[in-house]
This record gives C-alpha cells, sequence and structure tokens, in this order.
C-alpha cells in the first residue's frame, strides 16, 4: 500500500448564486488528499495518513477517500475542526485564503502516530502539512521513523506563505530530504530551496546529494525532467489541453509517477537506485497525462483508470 501522509481539508469554491454574487461551495481537497484521491482511482493500493476532524466536513472528506477506494483506517480523528482554504480563481489559476489554527489536521502529534502494518511499502508526503506546526514536526518524525524499511516520496510544494520560520523550515526540509528516495520540485521550488546562479540540471544534481535517489522537477507547461543519482536522467512534454483550471495539477502528476513506478516493481530502495531512463521516462509520461485530465475539467478531479484505457 501507498500511505498518502498529509493534509486533507475543504476548498470552499466561489460559486454565482442566483443573487448575483458568489457563494463558496465545499470541495473535499488538499495536495496529499489529491494524490490520494488519483492513486485510489488509478486502482493502486492506496490509503490515508491525517488528522480528520468529526464534523460534518471531516465526514465529507472520509467519504469522499472511501469512494474512490482509499483505506482511511489509519487516518486519527479528533473533535477539532477541518482546515478550510477559500479559493479564489484568477484566469484559471488559484490563491487561497486557508484557516487552519488548532485544526485537526494541524494539531497532530507524535504520540498520535499509529504502528504502520507491514502493508504499507511506501509512504508520501507533501504539501502544506510540512510546513504548519506541530504537525509538520510529527510528519517529519513519521519519515525519520519508518524510512528505514518503506519507499518514500516527497513534494515540499513549497509556499514561503506559509513558513513562519525561515530557519526551521529549512531544517525539517533537509531531515526529509535525507530520507526520501523520490523528491519531485517545481522549478520555483527548486531556486527556492537551491537559490543563486546555477541551471536547473546542477541544482537538481545538488538535491540529490543530499540523499534522494531521484529528483524530479516539473516545468508547468514545459513538461518535466527528471535526474537519478545512478547518472541517468529523463524528460517529458506536458499534453496539449485546454486548461480549465490548475487545481491539483502537481499533486495528480504525482499520483500518475507513483503508479507507474509501483507497476514497474521500482518502489523500493535497491531497485530506484537502479531505474533506467526508459523506467524514468514512463513514469513522467503517466504522470504528464494524469496531470492533463486534471487540469481540463474544473476543480481536482484526476481521472479513473477507465478514463485513461478510453
Amino acid at each position: 500500500m501507498i500511505l498518502c501522509c498529509g493534509e486533507a481539508l475543504i476548498d470552499m469554491i466561489p460559486t454565482p448564486t442566483r443573487v448575483g454574487q458568489d457563494g463558496f461551495v465545499p470541495h473535499s481537497g488538499g495536495a496529499v488528499f489529491n494524490t490520494a484521491i488519483a492513486l485510489g482511482r488509478l486502482g493502486v493500493s492506496t490509503g490515508m495518513l491525517t488528522g480528520l476532524s468529526t464534523d460534518m466536513f471531516g465526514t465529507q472528506l472520509e467519504q469522499a477517500l472511501g469512494a474512490s477506494h482509499v483505506d482511511t483506517s489509519l487516518t486519527i480523528k479528533s473533535d477539532r475542526h477541518t482546515t478550510l482554504a477559500f479559493v479564489k480563481l484568477t484566469d484559471g489559476h488559484a490563491t487561497y485564503s486557508f484557516f487552519d489554527e488548532n485544526s485537526a489536521g494541524r494539531m497532530l502529534a507524535p504520540s498520535d502516530l499509529p504502528t504502520l502494518p507491514d502493508g504499507v511499502t511506501t509512504l508520501y508526503f507533501g504539501g502544506i502539512s510540512l510546513a504548519c506546526e506541530p504537525g509538520a514536526d510529527t510528519y517529519a518524525h513519521l519519515a525519520e521513523r519508518d524510512a528505514a524499511n518503506r519507499f518514500v516520496m516527497l513534494d515540499p510544494n513549497i509556499r514561503p506563505s506559509f513558513i513562519a520560520d525561515v530557519e526551521r523550515y529549512k531544517h525539517r526540509l533537509s531531515r526529509m530530504l535525507a530520507v526520501s528516495d523520490i523528491v519531485k520540485v517545481s522549478d520555483e521550488d527548486l531556486d527556492w530551496i537551491q537559490p543563486g546562479p546555477g541551471d536547473l540540471a546542477s541544482k537538481a544534481g545538488q538535491l540529490l546529494e543530499t540523499g534522494p535517489s531521484v529528483v524530479i522537477v516539473t516545468k508547468g507547461s514545459k513538461g518535466a525532467v527528471a535526474f537519478a543519482a545512478n547518472g541517468v536522467d529523463a524528460s517529458a512534454p506536458s499534453q496539449r489541453v485546454t486548461v480549465v483550471d490548475t487545481v491539483g495539477a502537481g499533486d495528480t502528476f504525482n499520483a500518475g509517477v507513483l503508479a507507474k513506478l509501483s507497476e514497474m516493481g521500482l518502489l523500493n530502495k535497491a531497485a530506484i537506485r537502479e531505474i533506467s531512463a526508459d523506467q524514468l521516462q514512463a513514469a513522467l509520461t503517466l504522470g504528464a497525462r494524469i496531470a492533463a485530465f486534471t487540469v481540463s475539467r474544473a476543480g481536482a478531479n484526476p481521472p479513473w483508470m477507465d478514463e485513461l484505457q478510453a
């Protein structure tokens, strides 16, 4: 099972009303939630570890996970409220206002973490859950606790406005990079992590030196590239589609990559160190294909396997 560890929240999406002003409709979301949903719809054995509220929105999130075949047995329940993200869309691009203080997801502590069953072979971390304390420290603790025996993929999805203490964040991120097998970053993330001069390949190489076997860099409409510690690299173009909005594009890209690596038997530490250029390209290509489906329709609505096959 791939266990997606991180935020599940409610996106409050602006929607026209009969009186002319926009209202807000609650949609299930969150970067890590989106990846879990996409994996479940692709038929990959998937679970989610997150803090879920017992309120009405927490129930909505749990039902949405179940409807996409995501195992919720490792979610951690509390009566704290669900995180709400009010969304503003401008030309298809989303900006957010978050209401997250003392939420069920944010307030996770290491003592809340369950012992993971043997069936969990892969851990995926990402999103704002890596920036918002104290939960961010809990996810870092989980990564370090279990990385010796499980494959780890990390997508920091850096949002500087969420980082209250840059030095603490960088220290936590460096700990997680050191135990990750794959790191996916956007080109903007990479420049934030490795500021200053240097091209994309050299900066990705510096990131590889911190521990990962593979670094993937997404470049928006320019596609994605990947670099492996064994010296191979690969690239895949983005697919041309009419973009409705970009909500969840990177999250579902990650699901495509993980799904393809799982299919090829590469979600283990020994295999990923020997990955070939063709295997890297296959993973990037499926990630781009899944992301193209998602951006072609409103919201983070990844495709089901039968849609891909069609």
